[in-house]
């Protein structure tokens, strides 16, 4: 079985993917939006990538505030989620996803990746962070 995580933006969609032992999540791609409107291909392409490596779970991240709020970003996250759904019939998780992006910027700094190439991986890495946290989160509850 494997996991995949997803960063969803307005204009790109970070992926990772769980090993088959639940253990490690590993960047695949960011997936590039055309219009922020428009998502039939990129749910075309995460099909691909579901089927390409066996996914049996998805866990998007979720942007809530940093006080606990939700806002415009969430409302947005969930329509995406029950689209997931629909075209997958797979369960989708959310998983909070504040600060991910912070420690993805953070972690590229440190490994010395130059600022005005960060963006092009940030999402890719932020995904790594929710399937990661969220991996973890199974492993200390029990689940696997």
């Amino acid at each position: 079985m494997r996991i995949l995580g997803l960063d969803f933006g307005s204009k790109t969609v970070g992926v990772a993917v769980s090993d088959e032992l639940l253990i490690t999540a590993q960047g695949v791609e960011i997936v590039r939006r055309k219009s922020p409107a428009k998502l039939r291909q990129t749910l075309a392409r995460i099909e691909e990538l579901i089927s390409q490596y066996n996914v049996e779970r998805i866990v998007l991240g979720y942007p809530k505030n940093m006080n606990n709020t939700e806002g415009e970003r969430c409302e947005k996250t969930k329509e995406f989620k029950e689209m997931l759904e629909r075209r997958t019939g797979l369960e989708v998780v959310l998983w909070d996803e504040r600060l991910t992006t912070v420690a993805a910027d953070r972690s590229m700094m440190e490994t010395g990746i130059r600022r005005e190439n960060r963006k092009e991986f940030v999402d890719e890495i932020a995904a790594i962070f929710i399937l990661q946290g969220y991996l973890d989160f199974l492993r200390n509850s029990g689940e696997i």
